[in-house]
């Protein structure tokens, strides 16, 4: 038993020569092979001319097993060879069928980092914000144009007209004897008061008088011209009216407009426009008669 397990069993020992066999093949040096070669004598050649693969033996002539009794090959297993490398048109046979048929899955599209999140959602926001703020003021400011404009009647002058806009109310009027008044600033002014009774014929020279009076009291002007002197009907009603501009030698003032309008009553009497703008320009003769142009 001792023997047994104490025998040296690698490499394995040389077997003798069987009947009609030669053998270990020998170098040239009287050298031995332990393994046949294919072509050659010994075991190969045996297995070779048999056809069958004889199993390895030891010295006794005992059959040479592997430990718990698997029996040993005679010649070592050969390994699965990993060359050439798979061809490239056999790679797609390793796809599953829904693959091959619809290609290969795509790479999912990357995420949106979170600071671009926030800021599309702040732009979002940002621009909300912005569209209620402009429609309400769009909204206030249709509102403030909605708005009707303001009308005066004077009742003592027997007269009602419209304001411009930005015209304003007057409480008292800069001259005495003049019921109502209206402004925009200090540009432009129009009074109202009542007059004398004064017949058709007579209104041209009436409004003389009354631009002649004014323009000293109101324009101290160092030259004084006529701009206009013509007969007008307003609101169904007779009248004169007569435009003067007055011009100041220094140059610290400049040029002053005035318009005196006189118009008729059913009662015979009279009613008297006063309209004043310093400096003369456009938009304040343009106001000014655009208010005594409406009165009625």
């Amino acid at each position: 038993m001792d023997d047994e397990w104490t025998r040296r069993v690698w490499p394995p020992a040389e077997q003798p020569p069987g009947r009609g066999e030669t053998g270990p093949e020998t170098t040239g040096r009287g050298l031995t092979r332990p393994y046949g070669v294919p072509g050659a004598g010994g075991d190969a050649g045996a297995e070779g001319a048999s056809g069958r693969h004889r199993p390895a033996r030891d010295a006794g002539g005992r059959e040479r097993t592997a430990p718990y009794g698997a029996p040993v090959s005679g010649r070592a297993t050969a390994e699965p060879s990993v060359w050439p490398l798979t061809p490239p048109g056999e790679e797609e046979d390793e796809l599953p069928p829904a693959a091959r048929r619809y290609g290969a899955p795509a790479t999912p599209p990357r995420r949106m980092p979170r600071w671009l999140w926030r800021l599309l959602v702040g732009g979002l926001a940002l621009a909300c914000s912005a569209a209620v703020i402009g429609a309400v003021v769009v909204t206030v400011l249709n509102r403030a144009e909605r708005v009707p404009p303001t009308v005066i009647h004077d009742q003592v002058a027997g007269v009602a007209y419209t304001l411009p806009p930005e015209w304003r109310e007057g409480v008292v009027a800069p001259v005495s004897g003049f019921t109502t008044v209206a402004a925009r600033g200090d540009s432009a002014t129009v009074m109202a008061r009542p007059g004398d009774p004064v017949d058709p014929p007579g209104l041209r020279s009436e409004v003389i008088d009354l631009s002649d009076l004014y323009a000293r009291l109101l324009l101290h002007g160092d030259k004084v011209e006529v701009l206009d002197d013509r007969a007008v009907t307003v609101g169904g009603r007779p009248g004169h009216t007569r435009a003067v501009r007055a011009e100041y030698s220094d140059v610290v003032n400049e040029p002053a407009f005035m318009r005196v309008t006189l118009l008729t009553r059913s009662d015979g009497g009279s009613t008297v426009l006063l309209g004043l703008a310093h400096p003369d320009q456009p938009r304040s003769r343009a106001e000014i008669e655009g208010l005594m142009w409406g009165a009625r």
